[in-house]
């Protein structure tokens, strides 16, 4: 699995179930920490988006689409 988006919010983690969902794509989501935060830099939970390799390609383009940017892991 690959991860393509950490939604930081409730609201921005369903919208993007309903972008995920509506673009035919089976995908994971999992609850994570990461580091977040300029000013009061600390570690927060966010949503962690998982697609299958294959469809990798096909979900980064329905999150652009959408007017996301998603995380693109070299």
């Amino acid at each position: 699995m690959v991860l393509v988006y950490i939604a930081r919010k409730l609201k921005e983690a369903l919208a993007l179930e309903e972008t995920l969902t509506a673009a035919g794509l089976d995908y994971a989501v999992e609850t994570d920490t990461y580091m977040g935060g300029v000013i009061f830099r600390g570690e927060r939970t966010g949503a962690f988006f998982y697609v299958e390799d294959p469809d990798q390609t096909r979900a980064l383009e329905a999150l652009r689409a959408a007017g996301y940017k998603p995380l693109v892991v070299e």
